[in-house]
């Protein structure tokens, strides 16, 4: 069977195939591999029917997931199927199934059972279960990531299209790393977490595993959405909208990590594939790679285990550790249960803490940084050197993760090739909150874990608007505050095509240019271009009185932008024609020396 793709699947079907037919070789492929404990519950034969039969009654052109296999985290409800969290004695049977599984079935996707995970998605291993330690899909003897194992390494050995994970240090960040995936891990609150067991309620997200950038893509458009029966779920900004997704265009600035602050514990191989990726990336005149402190990042990220956040997993495991902790897996344990000792004042104390470091953080990702690059782990260990040092290597797992949501940034881990002995090297591009689809669209510019093709559809940074001015909110002129106070910054001096004409409008305190489109006679005209964010665009267009609006320019050398732009016959006749300046300063300066 080829690698199992949206793509793949819908051409499956489109020469014949059908869900039950796909669902049976899925079925020969789990088996090949029995030994190794992917699965905790696999839905039988009678337990499909229904699906089938669903499906064969609705059109695979009505439904977007229509028949696509896929497996959930057995800490996600499936109803009529145990939920377990990898601790037999939690099991219970929920009469429901999370909101983002019922989306995804109403979709069409076809589950086919629940995957094993570090208990009580405690690790980022895939070690720590009483189901057994799930290997690594291409080196049985190195450890699978975690805590969302088995859901990566079933996406990774073809037994579904794609997976549910969750993520609340790396979990859905780091398995994909190491088992060649795509690893969405999407900003806190966009896909509900209803029906999934906490970890750490505060953090938690559902995240997805998939062999390439456009299943993922698909999937999410899926799962996201409000669920007012989650008091975490958000509502989704336009500019995180699915729409808003394509291939980005233009030139990137990538913040990476300097030489001196990465850490590959040890692992040669590691750090050649890392360099590799930058060498690749540095040779090409349209990326821009720019270095970023990575220290306040680390700081973040040593709270989640050595601060009160640990009290969260405490709260979220009060039953098994009360009624059977000896149950419990003995290094789960005695993580959880170091979140007693944390008091409110610790709590408050680490949140004020972590306020000032995401100011740190935050800065740096919005200093013209389109995205951050970093490695999704430093060195995948043997399972055998997990066993040795179980938490010292699990922590050594989270340098690259444990920050993301306690920042509240969205990940999206992609692969990034093979070491020298054949193991994978992912990377992990990270954002700003509701950067999801900037990120996905970063990924195709990058042609990192592509589909069959790129979104045809180019598109820009969603967080900011590019904004063409050629008058008084040039930089040093009287209305420029405009922009600085909304949090533009300059990015270039222009020049537009030669069809327009530059006019003096009459009166007003301030003096304001019109640029207006000329059928005959035009000019270029001096401008400069501005970057605005998304979320201040109105309140600066509200600032803007007649004639002039926000229409389109095109550049001399081609590109078109928003800018102000003047309608002729909306001018007053008595405007005087200055385009012989040049640009609108140059004006400026004539007057002010006559």
């Amino acid at each position: 069977m080829n690698e199992l793709t949206l793509s793949w699947v819908r051409q499956f079907y489109a020469a014949g195939g059908t869900p039950r037919s796909l669902c049976a070789q899925i079925g020969k492929t789990i088996d090949q591999h029995i030994d190794n404990p992917i699965w905790i519950y696999r839905l039988s034969e009678a337990e499909l029917e229904p699906y089938f039969d669903r499906l064969e009654r609705v059109s695979d052109m009505a439904l977007p997931l229509w028949g696509v296999p896929f497996a959930i985290k057995d800490n996600i409800d499936l109803c009529g199927v145990p939920t377990t969290a990898a601790c037999p004695e939690f099991s219970y049977l929920p009469n429901q199934s999370a909101t983002v599984v019922e989306r995804l079935i109403e979709a069409g996707a076809i589950p086919i059972g629940k995957t094993n995970l570090d208990q009580f998605a405690t690790g980022l291993n895939g070690t720590r279960s009483p189901f057994g330690a799930v290997a690594n899909a291409f080196d049985s003897r190195y450890i699978s990531g975690g805590s969302s194992s088995g859901s990566a390494v079933a996406v990774a050995l073809n037994m579904v299209c794609f997976s549910l994970g969750t993520d609340t240090a790396g979990s859905g960040r780091v398995p994909a790393a190491f088992n060649n995936l795509v690893g969405l891990k999407p900003t806190l609150g966009l896909v509900p977490s209803s029906g999934v067991v906490p970890a750490c309620r505060s953090l938690d997200c559902v995240s997805i595993f998939a062999n390439d950038v456009d299943t993922a893509s698909a999937v999410l458009s899926v799962a996201e959405g409000y669920d007012e029966n989650d008091p975490f779920s958000d509502v989704t900004p336009d500019a995180n909208h699915a729409r808003e997704e394509g291939y980005r265009d233009g030139v990137l600035t990538l913040g990476v990590i300097p030489p001196e602050q990465l850490e590959f514990f040890g692992d040669s191989d590691y750090e050649q594939a890392y360099k590799a990726v930058l060498e690749r990336f540095e040779s090409d005149s349209t990326v821009v790679l720019k270095h970023i402190d990575f220290v306040p990042f680390q700081e973040a990220a040593a709270l989640l285990y050595a601060a009160p956040w640990v009290a969260e997993r405490t709260l979220a495991c009060d039953l098994p550790l009360r009624d059977y902790p000896e149950q419990m897996h003995p290094v789960v344990r005695k993580i959880i249960e170091a979140g007693k000792a944390y008091s409110a004042i610790d709590t408050f104390t680490a949140q004020y803490q972590l306020r000032q470091l995401k100011r740190r953080c935050d800065q740096q990702m919005a200093a013209a940084c389109d995205a951050l690059l970093t490695p999704t782990a430093g060195r995948c260990f043997t399972r055998e050197e997990l066993s040795q040092e179980p938490i010292e290597y699990n922590t050594h797992l989270g340098y690259y993760t444990n920050y993301m949501n306690l920042l509240d940034y969205a990940g999206l881990a992609l692969p990034a090739g093979l070491t020298t002995h054949g193991l994978p090297f992912g990377v992990t591009l990270v954002a700003p909150r509701h950067g999801d689809r900037a990120l996905l669209s970063i990924a195709r510019r990058l042609c990192l874990g592509l589909g069959d093709q790129p979104a045809p559809k180019r598109v820009g940074d969603p967080r900011y608007l590019d904004v063409l001015v050629c008058g008084a909110h040039m930089q040093g002129l009287p209305l420029n505050w405009q922009l600085l106070e909304r949090g533009g910054y300059y990015l270039e001096s222009v020049q537009t095509a030669d069809c327009y004409r530059l006019l003096a409008l009459p009166g007003g305190a301030i003096r304001r240019p019109a640029l207006v489109i000329a059928p005959h006679g035009g000019a270029t005209v001096g401008a400069e271009l501005w970057r605005l964010p998304i979320a201040t665009v109105g309140s600066f267009l509200r600032d803007i009185s007649a004639p002039l609006g926000l229409g389109e320019v095109t550049l001399s050398d081609g590109r078109r932008v928003k800018g102000f732009i003047a309608a002729a016959g909306g001018i007053d006749p008595e405007a005087d024609d200055v385009t012989q300046f040049g640009d609108w300063r140059s004006y400026l300066n004539h007057i002010g020396s006559a």
